[in-house]
């Protein structure tokens, strides 16, 4: 093996505490252990490591090793240095399905680890491997741990998608973040990958109007097809999906906001004349947004729809804190939307 860094040894170190970081704090070391279920997140960190490690060394050299099928003594011999001593990047993928060959081989390189090498070992969770790990957080070989945890909570996924609209150096209204969120419900690479979406096709100022469009019909029953529903006059369905959705945990807030885009386009075109095209250019919108808007302002009087506009404003406040009960402030205006400007009911 390589000479070693200086043999910390997994006993004299086992008391050792080694920093447990974010994933947006990943960096090289000796070896890092990248633990947690979000493999998303791992990934993230296991490029940011590359990327640091090249930015000092373009010569870099990168091995990958699949920790369930190794073969003993293969650690050792990617480790071993090259002819011209360039630094490696050693990346080891399912430390929790490794073999007996593995753990065998990692708990001896912890004991004397290669100069100008860094191991990564990614860890999804359970216990297999644990005495490797715990060898590690106590302290051999100088390690470092990056910790993955899955994000489930809305505000937790709220919380990444903003960074991620950060880091694309985006701006976002908040109705808008929490449409995105509410439609891209499945893993978070894949709501990464919406964010980004986002920003090529729609630029670095986005509100609601830019994600209604890329966004509309992703979800059974979504936010898009309750507007739609109330929009069209239909108000029991309207009434029956807000319930399904609200039902079924969907935010009242993206409800809110998909609602009114609606209206709000529906007033820019109240009253207007010429064509769609025409309407499109002066009013910054689609021929096909002026042609269902026109539509959908059918019926409507100017006064009720300036109402309904204040409606709204109320019922964003009602939502955030300003009702007891804010499904009833909701089903209160979205039935007034759907019949034209009737009044239903008072707030509570």
């Amino acid at each position: 093996m390589a000479a070693a860094r200086g043999s910390t040894g997994a006993k004299s170190g086992a008391k050792a505490k080694i920093p447990q970081l974010k994933w947006t704090e990943a960096r090289p070391a000796p070896v890092v252990l990248i633990s947690g279920p979000e493999g998303f997140l791992a990934d993230r960190a296991s490029q940011a490591i590359r990327e640091a490690l090249r930015a000092g060394e373009t010569e870099l050299e990168v091995h990958d090793i699949d920790a369930a099928g190794y073969a003993a003594g293969e650690l050792f011999t990617v480790a071993s240095p090259s002819l011209f001593a360039e630094p490696r990047l050693i990346r080891v993928e399912a430390v929790e399905k490794s073999s007996d060959a593995f753990l065998a081989d990692a708990k001896r390189y912890l004991e004397q680890p290669a100069e100008d090498t860094t191991l990564v070992l990614r860890h999804a969770g359970g216990q297999r491997g644990k005495a490797l790990l715990d060898l590690v957080r106590g302290g051999a070989a100088d390690g470092v741990e990056v910790v993955c945890p899955e994000i489930k909570k809305d505000q937790d996924r709220l919380a990444f998608a903003q960074a991620e609209f950060r880091r694309l150096g985006a701006q976002i209204t908040p109705g808008a973040l929490r449409m995105l969120v509410a439609a891209y419900a499945g893993g978070i690479g894949e709501l990464a990958g919406a964010c980004a979406q986002l920003v090529s096709d729609a630029g670095t100022r986005l509100t609601e109007e830019e994600v209604g469009h890329s966004t509309e019909g992703r979800v059974e029953t979504n936010a898009f097809k309750v507007a739609d529903a109330a929009t069209a006059g239909r108000a029991a369905d309207a009434l029956v999906l807000l319930r399904q959705a609200l039902s079924t945990g969907t935010d009242p807030i993206p409800m809110l906001a998909a609602l009114n885009m609606k209206v709000r386009a529906m007033a820019r075109v109240f009253g207007a004349g010429g064509s769609s095209g025409q309407l499109a250019k002066e009013l910054g919108m689609a021929p096909w947004q002026v042609d269902r808007a026109q539509r959908e302002v059918r019926g409507w009087r100017e006064s009720d729809l300036a109402r309904c506009i204040d409606l709204a404003a109320e019922t964003e406040w009602l939502l955030k804190g300003g009702s007891r009960d804010p499904e009833y402030a909701l089903e209160r205006y979205l039935l007034f939307v759907a019949r034209r400007g009737r009044e239903v009911g008072r707030a509570r």
